[in-house]
């Protein structure tokens, strides 16, 4: 166990996210919390954290006295709930301001940074929801850290390139030359971990961009036509054609191809310069060996993780 062990509650543990958190949290030596509904049909994740040494709460978020208890007996609260759970947060944060406890909370961002990036109207109303959670949780003099953990790199790289499903050619957003931050999923669960306990973080943004982890579409297809020695077909997706589908497709069609649009064409995770209130994540850990692009392709040479499109489609 570290000296400085903090009792972590996380809600959406058994989620793509959540359940990276859950593991480092594990990883890194803090009893561990998951708050799961009691009709959860992700029993296989459950029984992977808990033999882990995760302990699963049963419950519903909209049991508030239930919920006072719990968070009284822990020190950290992460939510890593999935979009269409966002407003639960503030059932959360009703639940901290009675509990009285809570050191840190962070809601669940874990994306784009919501409060500095300009962005096609369907995704602005998806971060629009997460901008009222972050004045909420000012509102209420909790102390908090807001984290961009940008892409989520196996994520992405399945997306992007779909080493799966054997094609012939990959799908190029735009000019494929703006640049995205790509961080792993267990780094972006030890980032979180480490950030959710560190006295810097507090009442502060997070961003983790760490240099080594910015590339474009087109030198990621490169690197990958290298691995595997083979050259694909580019079929470029024009700005124009991007923005015509997200007016065009219905709710919620139509928010992947704006998702899409802010990271590959307007670049929005690496285009702007931080502020005194944000600090870069990998500087506050300097001595943390994180995956590189280089190693995370190598994965999907090798042992490709399987894909996750949920939030994409």
């Amino acid at each position: 166990m570290e000296k400085n062990e903090s009792k972590i509650l996380i809600f959406g543990g058994t989620g793509y996210t959540g359940s990276y958190m859950v593991k480092a949290s594990i990883k890194l030596g803090h009893p561990t919390y998951v708050f799961s509904r009691p009709n959860s049909n992700k029993i296989e994740m459950i029984n992977e954290l808990q033999s882990m040494g995760a302990i699963i709460v049963k419950g519903k978020i909209d049991e508030h006295d239930k919920l006072v208890s719990l968070l009284r007996e822990v020190d950290v609260v992460i939510s890593a709930l999935p979009y269409p759970q966002v407003f639960d947060q503030l059932k959360i944060l009703e639940a901290i301001k009675v509990a009285g406890n809570i050191k840190r909370f962070l809601p669940s961002d874990f994306g784009v940074e919501e409060d500095r990036v300009s962005v096609l109207p369907p995704f602005e109303a998806f971060l629009e929801k997460k901008k009222k959670v972050r004045r909420a949780i000012e509102a209420a003099n909790i102390p908090y850290t807001f984290v961009s953990a940008n892409c989520c790199g196996a994520y992405f790289v399945n997306y992007l390139l779909q080493p799966s499903e054997q094609k012939e050619e990959i799908t190029v957003y735009g000019t494929g030359e703006a640049k995205a931050v790509l961080n792993y999923e267990d780094d972006v669960g030890i980032f979180s971990i480490k950030v959710a306990t560190d006295p810097r973080t507090c009442n502060r943004v997070v961003i983790y961009r760490p240099t080594a982890n910015i590339i474009s579409q087109n030198e990621l297809i490169s690197m990958w036509e290298k691995k595997k020695g083979k050259t694909f077909n580019k079929v470029h997706v024009s700005e124009e054609e991007m923005v015509t589908l997200s007016e065009t497709l219905p709710y919620p069609q139509n928010i992947p191809i704006s998702i899409m649009h802010s990271i590959f064409i307007k670049g929005v995770t690496t285009n702007f310069d931080l502020g005194e209130n944000e600090i870069e994540a990998s500087a506050l850990y300097p001595d943390l060996n994180l995956t590189t692009i280089d190693e995370l392709l190598d994965m999907f040479l090798h042992d490709p993780p399987k894909p996750a499109y949920a939030a994409l489609e």
